[in-house]
């Protein structure tokens, strides 16, 4: 009998030490290249990155690939464990904990060759027609300028053909995912688009875990321990030199 509850709350006490997110992670993000991408060979810089924090945590890392605005909802319902990848935004803390940062590219606009248009400021850019992809955090002075013409739609790939059309002047993105889909998008017309200078700012990465999801603060600071020791080790950058980074 004494064996017997000693291996009841043995079982018991395992039980309780065990995460309710033990196993798998779902994760809900974007095909976003070249950092994330179902089509992509691992899915992608950010992808590995991620995938390889959580392992070395003991967890599964399992991505659900949707449009940007299904990503953000899914994971404010709390229908996955996190959403990624995203930029900074304070207003975002208000529902998600926000995971510690990895380096991405600049972002900035985009215009084509032949159009002599420079900027110092973001007045400087009341006269055109902006591209930006509906949901995406850009900056918090950017996205708060109401006086500023911008268009919008689902994906980059649309705002690149609408840049070569000429139905906008300008496009926010990237530095990285646009030279990438432009080869993709647009290979004959590729080399007509610039990234311009200066940059709107150099970006971070982040993993958003849902306030409202219980187990996401120990989720969250699992990831933090695992993206830790993948910096101290030297396993970031190694991923970031392998994907061109």
């Amino acid at each position: 009998m004494k064996c017997w509850l000693s291996t009841l709350l043995l079982l018991m006490a395992l039980t309780l030490a065990t995460p309710a997110w033990a196993g798998s992670v779902k994760l809900a993000t974007l095909d976003w290249e070249p950092y994330i991408s179902n089509a992509m060979p691992g899915n992608g810089f950010v992808a590995e990155v991620v995938r390889e924090a959580f392992k070395r945590q003991g967890q599964d890392a399992k991505f659900e690939f949707m449009p940007w605005a299904r990503v953000v909802a899914v994971a404010k319902k709390g229908e996955v464990d996190a959403y990624l990848p995203e930029y900074y935004a304070k207003e975002l803390e208000k529902d998600f904990l926000l995971s510690d940062p990895f380096p991405a590219g600049p972002l900035g606009f985009f215009k084509l060759k032949n159009k002599a248009i420079t900027w110092k400021s973001l007045d400087d850019l009341k006269p055109y027609n902006i591209g930006v992809v509906r949901g995406y955090v850009n900056t918090a002075e950017f996205d708060a300028r109401k006086d500023l013409k911008k268009d919008e739609v689902d994906e980059d790939t649309l705002n690149l053909k609408k840049l070569i059309a000429g139905r906008i002047d300008l496009m926010v993105a990237d530095k990285y995912v646009g030279l990438f889909l432009a080869k993709k998008v647009i290979p004959s017309d590729a080399e007509k688009i610039e990234f311009m200078s200066p940059v709107l700012e150099k970006k971070e990465l982040y993993v958003c875990f849902p306030k409202s999801k219980p187990g996401s603060k120990a989720l969250c600071e699992a990831f933090n321990q695992g993206l830790k020791s993948m910096k101290a080790d030297g396993t970031l950058q190694a991923i970031m030199k392998k994907n061109g980074f």
